[in-house]
C-alpha cells in the first residue's frame, strides 16, 4: 500500500457540511457588497515578490519572515504566494488603468499564505474577505468602509465586536512623532526586549504594537502620534469620527494601533473581539493614499479593509450563531433497478423545475440496496420527503412522496410538496 499523503501543516481542507457555512458567509458578503455597488475582483495567487517587498514595507514581519516565496525555476523570476492582497488588487487596477475613468470600489475572496506557526484562528493557508475604494480622498469613504463592514457584522448576527480607531497622519507628521519616539525607546531601552530592540531604529511604530506584557505600561506614556498631527490630517479624522457619530457607531480611540503593513496613512482601524483570545483581531484596514504610486501608478488615494474568514467562522460558531446546512428536497429511493433508467427521468425533470433531489446509489454492483438502508439513508440527508420509485407505482405511472421529517407539515414541507406538485406533469404523485 502506498504512504499516505495528507495536508501540509497549517493547511487545511474544507469539508461537508462545514463548507456549507463558507458558502452561507460568502453569500451574505456578496449581497451586501451589491447594496454597496463594489465590484469583485480575483487576482493571481502568485505575484512577483518584489511587489510585496515594495507594497508592504521590508522590515514588516510578513516579508521579513512569513512570505512563502521562491524562483520560478524556468526563468528564475522571484515569486511569492499572495500574504495579504492590497498590493495585489492595486497592481492589477496600476497595470489595468482602472482609474482612467474614476474610483473604483472593489472586493475579493480568497486564500492568503504566510508561514507561521498554526494556531486558533491563524493558519498557513487562511482566507480573507477584504473590500478597497481606490481613487477617493474623502473621509466618507472610510467612514462608509467602517459603516460597510457594521452591516456585515448585524447581517451575521455577531455581537460584541468593538471598533478601535485610530489615525497615523501623513510621512512628514510620522517623521517627526517617529524621531521623539526612538528618543524615548532609547532613554527606556532597559525595559525593550529583544524584538523591540531589533526595530528601534528600522521600524520603532511596530514597536507600540507590542504584546510583551513588561512593556505595556512604558508604551502607554510613549509619544502619541496624534499629537503630531496637522490641521488637515486632525480635519479628516474629525469628519470620519462625526460621520460615525451621526450612524450611532461606537469605538474606542487606539493611539497604539498601527496596523502591520507601511502603507497606511491617516484613518486606520480594527473590529476585535474578546471571544477568541489572542487571535481578537477580525478585521482591519485603513487609508492608503501613497501605495499606487509606491507600485508604479499615477498617484490616488485609496482605502480598504480586510477580514479573517476563519476567525469571523470561528467567532460565529463560538456565539451560538446557527447556520442552515443546505438539504436536498427530496431523496430518491429505488428498490428496484429496472425502475432506474425511467426515475433518471423524472429526477431530470424534477431538477429542471428547480426541486432538489438527491439520487439512491447503491454502494456496489449487485444491486440498490434494501429498502431499510435506502430510507436510513433519505433520513440521513436531511431531505423533507422520500420519493419511492417503486414497480408497482410506475407500473400505475405514480411516485409515492414519505415525509420525512414527522407528519406535521410546516411552511417549508408545505413549498416543497407544492413545488414537486407543480413539477409533476410526468406523472401523478401519491402522498403516502
Amino acid at each position: 500500500m502506498a504512504e499516505k499523503l495528507t495536508a501540509v501543516k497549517g493547511m487545511n481542507d474544507i469539508l461537508p457540511p462545514d463548507s456549507a457555512r463558507w458558502e452561507w458567509l460568502e453569500g451574505k458578503v456578496r449581497s451586501l457588497m451589491g447594496l454597496y455597488a463594489y465590484r469583485n475582483i480575483r487576482t493571481p495567487i502568485v505575484e512577483p515578490t518584489s511587489l510585496f517587498v515594495r507594497g508592504l514595507g521590508e522590515v514588516t514581519d510578513i516579508v521579513e519572515k512569513e512570505m512563502y516565496s521562491f524562483e520560478d525555476r524556468l526563468n528564475g523570476e522571484a515569486l511569492t504566494l499572495r500574504p495579504e492582497n492590497t498590493a495585489g488588487v492595486v497592481r492589477a487596477v496600476v497595470e489595468h488603468s482602472m482609474l482612467y475613468e474614476g474610483g473604483k470600489r472593489l472586493y475579493y475572496m480568497g486564500p492568503m499564505f504566510r508561514h507561521e506557526r498554526p494556531q486558533r484562528g491563524r493558519y498557513r493557508q487562511f482566507h480573507q474577505i477584504g473590500a478597497e475604494a481606490l481613487g477617493f480622498a474623502g473621509a466618507e469613504v472610510d467612514a462608509e468602509l467602517i459603516l460597510l463592514a457594521d452591516a456585515l457584522w448585524k447581517e451575521l448576527g455577531l455581537k460584541d465586536v468593538r471598533l478601535e480607531l485610530n489615525s497615523l497622519g501623513q510621512p512628514e507628521e510620522r517623521k517627526q512623532h517617529r524621531a521623539a519616539l526612538i528618543a524615548y525607546l532609547e532613554a527606556n531601552n532597559e525595559v525593550l526586549d529583544d524584538e523591540a530592540r531589533r526595530r528601534l531604529h528600522s521600524n520603532p511604530l511596530r514597536i507600540l504594537d507590542s504584546k510583551n506584557p513588561l512593556m505595556q505600561a512604558m508604551l502607554e506614556q510613549a509619544p502619541k502620534l496624534m499629537s503630531f498631527l496637522g490641521a488637515a490630517s486632525l480635519a479628516h479624522f474629525n469628519r470620519v469620527k462625526d460621520i460615525l457619530d451621526a450612524h450611532g457607531i461606537s469605538y474606542r480611540i487606539n493611539p497604539r494601533l498601527v496596523r502591520g503593513m507601511d502603507y497606511y496613512n491617516l484613518t486606520v482601524f480594527e473590529f476585535v473581539t474578546e471571544s477568541l483570545g489572542s487571535q481578537g483581531t477580525i478585521c482591519g484596514g485603513g487609508r492608503y493614499d501613497y501605495l499606487i504610486e509606491q507600485i508604479g501608478g499615477k498617484a490616488a488615494p485609496a482605502v480598504g479593509w480586510a477580514l479573517g474568514v476563519e476567525r469571523v467562522l470561528e467567532l460565529i460558531r463560538e456565539q451560538g450563531q446557527t447556520v442552515d446546512i443546505p438539504a436536498p428536497d427530496a431523496y430518491a429511493v429505488i428498490p428496484d433497478a429496472q425502475t432506474l433508467p425511467a426515475a433518471l427521468r423524472v429526477l431530470t425533470a424534477l431538477r429542471s423545475a428547480g426541486v432538489s433531489v438527491q439520487m439512491h446509489a447503491g454502494a456496489n454492483a449487485d444491486g440498490m440496496g434494501s429498502m431499510k438502508s435506502q430510507f436510513k439513508k433519505a433520513d440521513g440527508s436531511g431531505a423533507r420527503f422520500a420519493l419511492i420509485f417503486g414497480v408497482d407505482e410506475f407500473a400505475q405511472g405514480c411516485v409515492a412522496v414519505k415525509p420525512l421529517r414527522g407528519s406535521k407539515t410546516g411552511s417549508a414541507e408545505a413549498q416543497t410538496l407544492q413545488r414537486l406538485d407543480d413539477a409533476a406533469g410526468w406523472a401523478h404523485v401519491l402522498r403516502s
